[in-house]
């Protein structure tokens, strides 16, 4: 029964006594008329009056169907089956009862989103409604009610596209220019749209469905924004690290060319299953990005054609301003004529690295990156060891100066032993250094986002801004960097001195050193501030979490 049909039931029982009941008119007993004996006359038999039925009155009756609880649900039904879930989401298979098609419902729980998440949302569906094309995942409805926003997309099945790759049993250099023709026809209506799509990568790139030569589907608009036709300005520091631009890492004003950068970076990958810039250490790969140190190394580039070197070069171009547009590079010969410019031969290789590839991506998500690519890494060694070329000052890196350096650890083939076991200490201490660098990095980027997933959602400290008083919880910080860090386009350097890591136990760790800051003040002169800071790390899951922060100095931007 329909929601109207039980609210109509129920209107109907509460009006049972407003019917007319009929009441029977009483029929007159006839008297018999006295006959003389013995002649007998019949009794004549009375014929009974027919009494009018009265005709019921209709009584108007009004539906009220209760305020839904869900209103989603009136409309669309979400089914139990779980999709892949996101960071701040989850998403749903779901079905629209009036037509029975299936879509894709992004679920978030709006009741802890702050007044900056929920403008960040609106946006989202915002710019979502604006994108209608056939390479990108459209947004059908956006609902918000109490506690919860829906959004409800296309049902994307076929998975991600680099996934889809390593499956096929024959892959060329063909395949890879439509792919990224695709894309750029995406990026292409976005830009013409005005949005700048700010997370171009693989795992936002998803295929219609399992069918042969589905179309490629752009997805996940959460970091875009909307611009003003050819408008460059800082629009705050948003990515994935191995996709950023050089110009956002150097925090100047961006827009659309960093689209077409991360594009560059893509078909790289496409063709090799490796990507152009990579190294285990944040600051390096960012120093990496900014010089454009790449190249095209033997032998597994031999075999891909110039005019694919030469697109990747027009996108990985470090001037934004020379760099090739959508609209630009959907004109190269290599994607509009690739059936007799492109390479038909099937890349193997290219395949096995894109395994290798997709494995490490998917094991990064789950903290588990490190010690798995030690010994059978993907990158080329000429990635692994090459010099980083940076002729300009960085705006914003780490330098970590020891004391002494400690022996690198080293664990003899089979594993086990107290040789490993001895150099498990030493480990434990560059561990936590590395995370502490890469903490104090997000905040010299402004970069809420990278640290709130380094820090416990309870943290706790003492410093400075806080004048003496004990704070938990992330609000306190989230404020500067809401309204000083991410605005802040000038450069930042930042230097660690005299750390000292004290082991305690498998899971808990705390660091001790000095923090040396460089930063341009508002009237452009250099400016340098000390502070002492003290962090203790717990281990949760395989994933290290600041869960106390202790630090000394003036309260002073840009140190929060």
């Amino acid at each position: 029964m329909s929601l109207e049909e039980a609210a109509g039931a129920s209107a109907w029982h509460g009006h049972d006594h407003a019917f007319l009941i009929p009441v029977p008119v009483p029929v007159p007993v006839p008297v018999p008329v006295p006959v003389p004996v013995p002649v007998p006359v019949p009794v004549p038999v009375p014929v009974p009056v027919p009494v009018p039925v009265p005709v019921p009155v209709p009584v108007p009756v009004v539906l009220v169907t209760p305020p839904l609880a869900h209103p989603p649900k009136a409309l669309w039904g979400v089914l139990s089956l779980p999709l892949p879930r996101g960071a701040f989401s989850v998403v749903r298979r779901c079905v629209k009862l009036c037509t029975g098609h299936e879509y894709a419902a992004k679920i978030i729980n709006t009741k802890k989103l702050s007044a900056r998440d929920h403008q960040k949302l609106e946006r989202e569906a915002r710019i979502c409604r604006l994108l209608k094309h056939s390479n990108i995942v459209r947004l059908h409805d956006s609902i918000s009610e109490e506690g919860f926003h829906y959004l409800v997309f296309d049902l994307v099945t076929g998975g991600e596209l680099f996934e889809d790759i390593v499956a096929r049993e024959y892959y060329s250099e063909a395949d890879a220019s439509h792919c990224i023709q695709q894309i750029l026809e995406a990026v292409l209506h976005c830009h013409q749209m005005g949005v700048v799509h700010r997370d171009l990568k693989p795992e936002n790139l998803l295929l219609a469905s399992k069918c042969k030569g589905a179309a490629v589907k752009l997805a996940d608009f959460g970091l875009a924004i909307e611009v003003q036709g050819d408008q460059q300005a800082w629009f705050g520091f948003a990515g994935t690290p191995g996709y950023l631009s050089p110009e956002v890492l150097r925090k100047e004003a961006y827009g659309k060319p960093v689209d077409i950068w991360a594009c560059g970076v893509i078909l790289y990958i496409l063709l090799v299953g490796y990507p152009p810039f990579w190294d285990e250490d944040q600051h390096k790969l960012y120093q990496q990005i900014k010089a454009g140190a790449y190249d095209f190394p033997s032998p597994e580039w031999d075999t891909v054609t110039p005019e694919a070197k030469n697109l990747i070069n027009q996108m990985l171009t470090i001037n934004p301003a020379k760099r090739i547009t959508a609209h630009e590079a959907l004109k190269h010969p290599w994607v509009c004529q690739r059936s007799t410019v492109a390479s038909m031969m099937h890349r193997q290789e290219t395949v096995e690295c894109l395994k290798k590839f997709n494995a490490r991506r998917k094991l990064k998500v789950r903290g588990l990156v490190g010690k798995v690519w030690a010994g059978d890494s993907v990158y080329p060694p000429s990635l692994s060891v090459r010099p980083c070329v940076c002729p300009h000052a960085s705006p914003s890196c780490l330098t970590y100066i020891p004391t002494s350096r400690p022996p690198t650890p080293t664990v003899p083939p089979g594993g086990g032993g107290s040789a490993g076991d001895s150099d498990v200490p030493s480990a434990r201490k560059q561990e936590i250094i590395k995370i502490t660098e890469q903490l104090i990095e997000a905040v010299n980027n402004g970069d809420f986002e990278a640290y709130a997933k380094i820090c416990d959602p309870g943290l706790t400290s003492f410093e400075p801004e806080a004048l003496g008083n004990l704070v938990e919880g992330m609000d306190f910080h989230r404020f500067y960097f809401e309204n000083l860090l991410s605005k802040n386009n000038k450069p930042i350097h930042t230097t660690i001195l005299n750390p000292h890591v004290h082991v305690i136990g498998e899971d808990a760790a705390c660091i001790a050193y000095i923090r040396l800051t460089q930063y341009i003040d508002a009237q452009g002169r250099p400016r340098t501030s000390q502070s002492e800071e003290t962090r203790v790390w717990h281990r949760r899951d395989g994933k290290w979490q600041n869960v106390h922060f202790h630090g000394s100095g003036a309260p002073v931007a840009p140190l929060q």
